[in-house]
């Protein structure tokens, strides 16, 4: 069956995807700039230091002197990144020589930084005002917490279906807070499969009943949702809250500045909700439902506090995945101990393994044949399998090298194999050829281009990639 993958792009990949002139628009910020120039490749970010006071082209056989020959692979890659994000503008001359220049905005926006150094999107509001603020651990323990209960509990009830021609999003105003919160998690609606979608849900839940006694159930790309890290599903999600703003009458770049906005603000610190505008304060009320700002309110001022997951929000995946404990312990006879309270996480290792029974603050099962033949056939594979126990190793097996024993890893993929022993490929037989001269002709002709999948030289009988037919056709016309 093929394989359907969840793709959960770097914030800054979104930003390259913007069109030429919205991008050029979220460069009049200098806090964009800054979140840009930062979450540049090495090499790029060296380049983009390089040219930040150099107004005119330079010419790209002159940067590719730069580098020495090894690094050639390097050079292009940071190049290419430039050029996504617009922060150099391919420039041709008279004779179609290439040259690159910095964008303008940028520029001035990173000079101006530079000499007169960086400020805060906003002041924080002092603490006579905000009394006690909550701990940078009580912050964490809020962020987990809320992020954890939306994934137990991701359903909403909305006048959703999936046959409707239309969706009719809902009017300005009063109901804007409500629908941009539907849209928040309806983000993962794609992830549930249902014949009508008035309810979605990530996991089962025992208060929810079906309609038309049709359960909804998990898609291929809702297991391995599920299976992500935790800043991967983040990503997932903004991203798509990001992609349905214009639904909602929100400018996408004013959206995605807020939030590579929001990164910069201290963590821990209280800022107030008078100095947002009404669609940056939507977004934050938005933002709280997954844990990445937690709301409190005074006697006269309310005010949002940012958590480690908003500060993180404008580096890569790899930069801001967190070093949270992990809490799984696999044994070579295949049996899995979790040490953890969350029913979250119950429900994850539910997906590929057998779980016997469950103390209160230990899961203990065993990983089957039977149990990962039914997640091979929900889609998961036996790299997102292995992949989730060594991230989530428990740190007095962490360490150790493999965290999860080999004959376990081998076994889980020699399992997966077994259900793909036949691999079906679409293709053309070409048989009852006049001479052997003309049928040897043909087969060196495919196998050439590699089109080739099979030949029987006796009975002058070959096959062929379905996709080179109408190749293989005018070249017996030719031979004819």
């Amino acid at each position: 069956m093929p394989q359907v993958m969840v793709v959960a792009r770097n914030f800054m990949d979104m930003v390259a995807a913007l069109p030429a002139a919205k991008l050029d628009m979220l460069y009049d910020s200098a806090f964009i700039c800054e979140a840009v120039l930062r979450s540049l490749p090495p090499l790029a970010k060296k380049y983009a230091l390089q040219m930040l006071y150099v107004s005119a082209p330079v010419a790209a056989a002159a940067m590719e002197e730069w580098v020495l020959d090894e690094y050639a692979a390097k050079h292009r890659v940071a190049i290419d990144r430039l050029l996504q994000l617009r922060v150099f503008v391919e420039v041709r001359d008279r004779r179609k020589e290439v040259s690159y220049k910095m964008n303008q905005k940028f520029q001035g926006n990173m000079q101006k930084y530079l000499v007169d150094g960086g400020s805060l999107p906003r002041e924080p509001i002092p603490s006579s005002v905000t009394a006690r603020l909550p701990t940078l651990a009580e912050l964490e323990s809020f962020a987990l917490e809320q992020w954890e209960v939306r994934m137990t509990k991701a359903y909403v009830c909305i006048s959703y279906c999936l046959n409707a021609t239309n969706v009719h999003s809902p009017s300005k105003g009063t109901h804007s807070f409500l629908y941009g919160k539907i849209v928040l998690l309806a983000a993962i609606d794609q992830l549930i499969s249902s014949r009508e979608r008035d309810k979605f849900q990530l996991i089962h839940d025992e208060n929810f009943s079906a309609r038309d006694g049709e359960a909804p159930r998990l898609t291929e790309n809702g297991f391995q949702f599920l299976l992500m890290e935790t800043n991967a599903q983040l990503w997932y999600i903004m991203r798509e809250y990001i992609s349905s703003a214009e639904e909602r009458g929100v400018d996408p770049t004013e959206l995605i500045s807020f939030l590579l906005e929001l990164s910069f603000h201290t963590l821990g610190e209280a800022y107030s909700l008078n100095t947002l505008t009404d669609v940056q304060r939507n977004a934050i009320r938005d933002l709280a439902e997954l844990g990445l700002v937690k709301l409190q309110q005074g006697r006269k001022d309310s005010w949002f506090i940012p958590t480690k997951l908003a500060t993180n929000l404008s580096a890569s995946l790899s930069d801001s995945s967190s070093n949270k404990e992990g809490f799984v312990v696999v044994e070579t006879n295949f049996r899995m101990y979790a040490y953890s309270t969350s029913r979250l996480h119950c429900e994850i290792l539910r997906l590929f393994s057998r779980v016997e029974y469950q103390l209160p603050n230990l899961i203990v099962g065993s990983i089957t044949k039977e149990s990962l033949y039914g997640a091979f056939e929900n889609g998961i594979t036996a790299e997102q399998i292995i992949s989730f126990l060594q991230q989530n190793a428990h740190p007095r097996v962490a360490d150790k090298i493999p965290a999860v024993p080999e004959n376990v890893t081998d076994q889980i993929r020699l399992w997966e194999t077994d259900r793909n022993r036949v691999d079906m490929t679409l293709s053309h037989l070409y048989e009852d050829f006049p001479s052997k001269d003309m049928f040897d002709q043909c087969c060196d002709y495919a196998r050439d281009h590699g089109c080739l999948l099979w030949e029987d030289a006796k009975k002058m009988r070959l096959i062929v990639r379905v996709e080179f037919h109408s190749e293989m056709r005018e070249f017996l016309r030719r031979l004819r």
